[in-house]
């Protein structure tokens, strides 16, 4: 089978999606502020600075970094790949670009924010309960460990996604799309996998490994 070719949207860098793809044969292609171009196989929303609140009817409340022509170029990319049925990846930021996409909202700083971001440069640690059936329950099981490095998580879950792992019962860390093909995630598998994998999370290139099956899926239809 020919090599998965995938569009990275990114910020400022890709090197670590790239490394991942490239880790389990498919091949990422990343730009900042890509035009609209569904001949990939597939998406990956990286992470980056928070999404405009705008977008949920929100005045700002503690949101940072807003790139509106990011905002604009990904909200674009996801509604052209959600209309062609093709598979998407949100990390971090492209998790919650996704929940407020179709409707949902967030938490522009969480209460318990330094429990989540990374510290000195090195992401926090945290266990997640993933749901039975979900993709993530069927890789890593109920309970596992990840990396952390966010101050905004999914409130309000847009139409259309059910949730799939929670941190300590109450904030969402992943979310799937229940017809499309449209998966997310909170946390960086990017950076829990081949040269990056931890001896204290689990191994992230399983994320990579199933996305890649089903862009491979999709692309044969």
């Amino acid at each position: 089978m020919r090599k998965m070719r995938i569009l990275l949207s990114r910020g400022s860098s890709a090197e670590n999606y790239i490394r991942a793809l490239e880790g389990v044969g498919a091949e990422g292609v990343a730009q900042y502020l890509p035009k609209v171009d569904t001949n990939y196989d597939g998406l990956i929303l990286c992470g980056g600075a928070d999404v405009d609140p705008k977008y949920y009817n929100e005045e700002n409340n503690g949101s940072v970094g807003i790139d509106i022509a990011r905002d604009e170029a990904e909200f674009a990319l996801l509604k052209a790949y959600a209309e062609a049925g093709k598979p998407v990846l949100g990390i971090c930021r492209g998790c919650q670009l996704i929940n407020v996409f179709f409707g949902g909202s967030l938490y522009q700083h969480l209460p318990d924010a330094e429990l989540h971001v990374s510290v000195k440069g090195c992401d926090s640690v945290h266990t997640v309960t993933a749901v039975e059936g979900s993709v993530l329950n069927t890789l890593y099981g109920k309970e596992f460990a990840v990396n952390s490095s966010h101050h905004q998580a999914v409130k309000a879950l847009g139409e259309g996604l059910r949730a799939t792992a929670f941190w300590n019962g109450e904030y969402i860390e992943a979310h799937e799309h229940t017809e499309l093909p449209i998966y997310s995630v909170q946390f960086h598998p990017e950076r829990m996998c081949f040269d990056k994998a931890r001896n204290d999370t689990v191994n992230g290139a399983k994320i990579f490994e199933h996305f890649i099956a089903v862009c491979e899926k999709y692309s044969d239809k």
